[in-house]
């Protein structure tokens, strides 16, 4: 397994070690004693799929007053990965970083509790997975705008599908304090 750093501390891009022949392909998705060893964990939750089409960008989302930490990949297809810090109190608040995730690499992206997440599929179609360290609550479920301006992320699309929570979302800076991870 190698990690590659993020400009984004917390947030880690993980290639799993893959065992591969004519046959196809094998690799470990998660494996609590290393993954713990870099601070990832220390349990998960929940495991959830999505699957989108060519276009569809999902998020910003983030969980609040429960945060939840992700450890996500793409089983089918390419996506970019947004990571956002909006935790008030950080010195990179209301940065990004954005990493491509696709089911040829297999490569992964840890994000922390304290970021909102997000991802535009770049292929015809795609199935992300995630492993979440809390349980989905409906009630905690928050989101920021997706084409914020002050956070700036460079997607490579004009006009994204978005749901109409993603289309409704406000901008960092409308969000108060008690609605961001401290």
């Amino acid at each position: 397994m190698k990690i590659i750093e993020t400009p984004l501390p917390g947030v880690l891009k993980i290639a799993p070690r893959v065992f591969g022949d004519e046959r196809g392909a094998f690799l470990e998705t998660w494996r609590q004693e290393r993954y713990g060893e870099l601070g990832i964990g220390p349990e998960f939750v929940q495991a959830n799929q999505s699957y989108s089409v060519r276009g569809v960008l999902r998020g910003l989302h983030y969980q609040w007053p429960e945060p939840q930490g992700k450890l996500v990949w793409v089983s089918q297809g390419r996506v970019l990965d947004v990571a956002v810090d909006i935790r008030p109190s950080s010195a990179h608040y209301g940065q990004w970083t954005a990493v491509e995730l696709d089911a040829e690499q297999h490569h992964q992206l840890w994000i922390p509790e304290g970021f909102a997440h997000g991802f535009l599929v770049l292929s015809e179609a795609a199935c992300f997975n995630y492993l979440c360290t809390r349980p989905y609550r409906g009630e905690f479920d928050r989101s920021v705008a997706w084409n914020d301006p002050e956070i700036g992320i460079d997607w490579p699309i004009a006009k994204p599908e978005l749901s109409a929570k993603d289309s409704a979302a406000p901008m960092l800076s409308a969000l108060t304090a008690e609605q961001l991870p401290a």
